[in-house]
């Protein structure tokens, strides 16, 4: 017997089945795309009360020269 899963599509809630869709979780190419695009722009956060340390960041003037080096 052989076992079929489901679940619903994180981007509009279709029933989807697995192993029968090829972009399982998702029902389609489109809302595989559509996620993918949610977390590029950062819409996918995990929420801080931490406040980023802004000494570990130098605002250069644009005079300055920056020292590389090479090995």
């Amino acid at each position: 017997m052989k076992r079929e899963l489901t679940r619903l599509c994180p981007q509009c809630a279709e029933r989807v089945k697995w192993p029968e869709t090829p972009t399982y979780p998702f029902c389609s190419e489109r809302c595989r795309l559509i996620d993918l695009g949610l977390w590029a722009r950062g819409d996918y956060r995990i929420p801080t009360d931490e406040a980023p340390d802004e000494d570990a960041w130098v605002e250069l003037s644009g005079e300055e020269e920056i020292d590389v080096e090479h090995e």
